[in-house]
């Protein structure tokens, strides 16, 4: 691929990552690749599917997919489409609302609970109700997480790795691990592996 073209494409992929709202978090540690962060109070919407976790990830965002894209009922009784690219758009009969980042999932139990995070100008009053049920809307109060970053694809070997490096930390700082790992991934599919960003999140406490 000609470099010129092959810098086109990264510039446009790099514009859509900043594009889109991440979940607001302070930092209150950091130690390359690791972070321990809170996260501010937000709202996911979530499915929970079986099966492995590509299988289980490619279920449950199509399910997600379905919602945000307008299988849904507003408060004026018709639907909202909630898109992954930004900025905000209003269009006669819907509204465009950019989507945040990113698309989360953690297993429990042999099943797998795959999440976006909404908009935060948004409430649970406001948010258009999903019209298929296995669709949940879902407050989340605040919370710290000990997080991993790191690039490349997602596999189990490569995530269980990683959860374990990220577990091996906390035990260091004598932080207790509550609850199961979450992996959220930041990025489109078609973005090329070395430019992703990839986390492991473990929610703590002291």
């Amino acid at each position: 691929m000609p470099r010129r073209i092959l810098g086109f494409l990264l510039t446009i992929l790099a514009g859509y990552a900043m594009a889109i709202e991440e979940p607001q978090y302070s930092v209150t540690e950091q130690s390359a690749p690791f972070e321990l962060r809170t996260y501010r109070p937000r709202i996911v919407a979530e499915v929970v599917v079986a099966g492995s976790m590509d299988e289980a990830s490619s279920r449950g965002f199509r399910l997600l997919a379905n919602y945000i894209f307008g299988n849904n009922t507003a408060g004026g009784g018709g639907s909202q489409k909630i898109q992954m690219t930004a900025p905000v758009g209003i269009e006669p009969h819907s509204e465009k609302i950019s989507m945040t980042a990113p698309v989360s999932m953690k297993e429990s139990g042999g099943r797998w609970q795959v999440s976006f995070v909404m908009p935060s100008h948004y409430t649970l009053e406001t948010l258009p109700h999903p019209n298929n049920a296995a669709v949940t809307l879902r407050q989340i109060p605040e919370t710290r997480y000990a997080v991993i970053r790191f690039s490349g694809l997602t596999g189990a070997n490569k995530v269980a790795q990683k959860t374990a490096d990220l577990r091996a930390w906390l035990k260091e700082k004598g932080l207790e691990v509550v609850g199961e790992p979450e992996l959220a991934r930041y990025n489109p599919p078609w973005t090329l592996p070395f430019l992703r960003r990839n986390e492991i999140l473990l929610e703590y406490r002291q």
